[in-house]
């Protein structure tokens, strides 16, 4: 039910959905806010209220930081009290990171906080992206019968479909349909009518407050196997100075090489408290090292298990944690917790 006295705050920051071409060189290139609105006079027909803050300039998705994702989380923590909802729009090809890292960052949130962009721009005859704003801003002012959020979730709203933001990965350069939430039901499918699957969607504790965690730690990084690697390169990875944590990119459900010079540069790197976090290269399924010799090594090893975290939110977590504590074990049991609904267990 939307509420004819919402008030949804929609985010600019930039991406396609509000790119024009340039006609030297086909390349598309940053505008502002003002070319998006030009092009949709739908958003004067919504029965609710639609108020912008505007990044100036707009941010190229491919640019995306830190210290972006802390400005942003900043815009919507100045703006809480104010607003029912927030839209963000945002370039989709580092979306799911940002999805991520917003996701875990704000914790007990309460309020409807939507990414969507597109994958032409707006200003495009077939643009997906009038569709995607248009119905990101309805979800976003939608409230249920007791005045609630339908969704008090960070999520994102791409080509009919809405996931939990830390669930999400980019499968597609080319179609509208860019997105998917491989481990985790869609909380919403957007047809004739918009079709929540309540039983999925995040409930808040409505007595306490929404908590902003913005200190994030950069000294990780994601290491890829595959067959052939070799040790000056896994060594190169795991002595990178500073480094706390990293994401160790498997094989099937968990499995690594079982070469010598390979387990013992990771007992190395464990053993200067660096945290290891074990996930699938696989788009589906879930790490269980205990099912194959393979993955039973790296278990004793003291490697953490991501269970069915994508990479990017693993990332994510893994900054976030490393920004709020200092003890290496501690991280490396929170990364085989739930925060956010972003793993199962």
């Amino acid at each position: 039910m939307i509420d004819r006295n919402a008030k949804v705050l929609l985010i600019y920051t930039g991406g396609t959905i509000g790119m024009v071409e340039n006609m030297e060189t086909g390349a598309l290139e940053p505008f502002n806010f003002s070319h998006l609105r030009s092009n949709m006079p739908e958003i004067k027909r919504l029965k609710f209220q639609v108020e912008t803050h505007l990044f100036e300039p707009p941010i190229d998705s491919s640019d995306m930081s830190l210290a972006i994702w802390q400005q942003i989380g900043g815009v919507i923590e100045d703006n809480y009290d104010s607003y029912d909802g927030f839209v963000i729009l945002h370039g989709t090809d580092t979306m799911a990171y940002t999805a991520s890292a917003l996701g875990l960052m704000l914790e007990n949130l309460t309020k409807p906080v939507i990414l969507t962009g597109a994958q032409l721009p707006v200003g495009k005859l077939r643009t997906d992206g009038k569709e995607n704003l248009i119905t990101a801003l309805e979800i976003a002012a939608d409230k249920d019968e007791a005045g609630n959020p339908v969704v008090p979730e960070m999520c994102i709203y791409m080509q009919n479909l809405l996931m939990r933001g830390n669930r999400t990965t980019k499968v597609n350069a080319d179609n509208f349909s860019a997105f998917a939430s491989p481990n985790y039901p869609y909380l919403a499918e957007a047809g004739l009518n918009i079709r929540y699957n309540e039983k999925f969607i995040l409930r808040p504790d409505y007595y306490k407050p929404v908590r902003f965690n913005y200190a994030m730690d950069p000294h990780v990084v994601v290491l890829k196997l595959f067959p052939g690697i070799s040790p000056e390169a896994v060594n190169a990875n795991l002595n990178i100075p500073g480094l706390r944590g990293i994401i160790l990119e498997t094989y099937g459900t968990g499995n690594s090489p079982s070469i010598p010079w390979f387990i013992h540069l990771l007992r190395e790197a464990i053993d200067r408290e660096i945290v290891m976090v074990n996930v699938t290269q696989c788009l589906y399924g879930n790490v269980k090292m205990s099912r194959y010799g393979n993955g039973q090594q790296l278990e004793k090893l003291g490697v953490a298990s991501g269970y069915d975290i994508t990479t990017e939110a693993a990332l994510a977590k893994l900054m976030l944690l490393f920004g709020k504590y200092k003890s290496s074990e501690e991280v490396r049991r929170l990364m085989q917790v739930s925060l956010r609904g972003e793993m199962t267990v």
